[in-house]
């Protein structure tokens, strides 16, 4: 076939016409490919979906609206609290065994040495956003902790003292507030909740000082919680791969419609630079911490008394669940409205007054944001079989929160079915252990070894029934499948321990 014989002009206006409608997706391409269609009807054409975009976002738009609400926040530190060698700035500690991974992200002082030094004053910077026209402004907690001067710089070069209204170190929040005679630019508050992994999300903020940085990237996963930070249990982060570093602490994390979902607080990183993974607290956690800061001066947030920890997929084959989802409780503390309410360790709660929990982050932070005295709902998966329970949510007193967390220290020695040798306890052991289980494990190996279990841990149940001796432990280790959930007790807190038989 010649080159420029009809029949080849009409089937390659037909390819580029589809290849426009794909790459443009409006419906002027789409009708510029009909005429081409009805010519060679023998050309394949390319599959659009309605509502896909193929081209980049702009994210212009965006942020010549709303950068103006984002200000640069210096703060002057109290000299006491000039880092020292082995401590990050912004209050971490370098003995935490995650200082070298969750980083709180402000600027240290110029002229420091670079393990913080002993020089004088200690200077920090962060960054913030203008939420009510009056000059309330939220930031991180971490930026302002230890200033004895707060000074907020808008775009427009203006500066202004400001007076920090309060704090909330627990969820990282903070309230400062500026006065002036002009209305100031804000920002529009999103809805977290309808956020999803692979949208698009923007950052503003001032890393390494530089004022008004726009920075773009993708949600990569909601319902965070980080190991080793105190506080984070009432905190579902959002994670992104949104280029931050220090400076960015604070800052507003913008979705594609202009909205706030989040603030910028935290990177993982073993350098202190952006490592392709940071951490951002839901805008609505934010807003309702701000909102009590500024009533009140202080948090007060719900408890029920339960310690939990995520569901696994063999633990949710162990209790039946369809998949993993839900908070697993592993101990419920006397006396706590948990108890009150009849919650057990081996209950699975699925869901808060009809929102769901897929994730155990997330009920934390649901029941602390329930005002202390309101009766709640909880769904809770017990015996293979979901049925509601009515607790109703006291004051949480913040020395007695505590996370079920779990080690591990392999050993092997002797070899069971679990990989477990056991004995009974003696009564002065138990009385020192302050526990109610009778069992204690000697040797561990195989999926014991695997799962973490540890000498020393005192088994208190399989896949949900107690055990309080040998007898009882082998008749249960006779009846489970190939996932067993173990409830154990280690030291003050009980978590269960999903093992997997070979």
């Amino acid at each position: 076939m010649s080159l420029f014989s009809p029949a080849f002009r009409a089937i390659y206006v037909g390819l580029v016409s589809v290849a426009l409608a794909a790459c443009v997706g409006d419906s002027n391409a789409q009708n510029a490919a009909e005429p081409a269609a009805k010519t060679a009807p023998v050309v394949p054409t390319a599959a659009v979906t309605p509502g896909v975009r193929y081209a980049l976002p702009d994210f212009a738009p965006l942020v010549e609206r709303y950068g103006p609400a984002v200000v640069n926040v210096q703060v002057l530190e109290r000299a006491q609290n000039v880092a020292e060698p082995g401590e990050q700035h912004g209050g971490q500690n370098g003995e935490d065994p995650f200082s070298d991974f969750f980083k709180r992200f402000g600027i240290p002082a110029p002229g420091l040495g670079p393990h913080g030094g002993n020089a004088q004053p200690t200077h920090g910077e962060g960054s913030g956003f203008i939420v009510t026209p009056d000059g309330y402004i939220l930031t991180n907690a971490h930026v302002v902790a230890d200033a004895d001067t707060v000074t907020v710089r808008l775009t427009d070069r203006r500066e202004f003292s400001a007076k920090v209204v309060g704090m909330d170190t627990r969820t990282d929040i903070a309230v400062i507030k500026i006065n002036t005679n002009s209305t100031l630019p804000t920002v529009r508050i999103g809805n977290p909740a309808s956020l999803r992994a692979g949208e698009w999300v923007l950052a503003i903020g001032s890393p390494f000082g530089f004022e008004n940085s726009a920075t773009a990237g993708i949600v990569s996963a909601i319902a965070r919680s980080l190991p080793g930070e105190d506080g984070n249990g009432y905190v579902p982060f959002i994670q992104t791969d949104v280029p931050v570093n220090p400076g960015n602490s604070g800052g507003p994390l913008f979705n594609m419609q202009g909205e706030v979902v989040g603030i910028n607080s935290q990177i993982f990183s073993r350098t202190g630079g952006y490592m392709g993974l940071s951490f951002a607290i839901p805008i609505d956690v934010a807003m309702d911490v701000r909102e009590q800061l500024i009533k009140t001066g202080h948090v007060t947030r719900g408890r029920i008394g339960v310690t939990i920890q995520d569901v696994n997929a063999q633990l949710a084959e162990s209790f039946g669940l369809d998949r993993p989802r839900g908070a697993l409780v592993s101990s419920v503390q006397s006396g706590s409205p948990g108890e009150k309410a009849g919650l057990q360790p081996g209950d699975v709660v699925v869901a808060v007054n009809g929102r769901l929990i897929e994730r155990s982050a997330e009920l934390p932070a649901i029941i602390a944001r329930i005002k202390p005295g309101t009766d709640t709902q909880l769904g809770i998966w017990r015996g293979g079989k979901q049925q509601d329970v009515g607790v109703r949510v006291a004051l949480l007193d913040e020395h007695e929160a505590r996370t079920a967390m779990r080690g591990g220290r392999h050993s092997s020695d002797e070899t069971s079915k679990f990989g477990l040798a056991v004995r009974p306890l003696a009564p002065q052991e138990k009385r020192q252990a302050e526990t109610d289980g009778n069992l204690v494990v000697e040797h561990v190996s195989g999926p014991a070894a695997a799962a973490g279990v540890q000498p020393g841990d005192i088994i208190l149940g399989v896949n949900g029934k107690r055990v309080k001796s040998l007898e009882e432990f082998q008749t249960a280790a006779k009846a489970v499948g190939k996932n067993v959930a173990l409830l154990i007790q280690r030291d003050n807190a009980q978590i269960f321990v999903p093992l997997r038989l070979s």
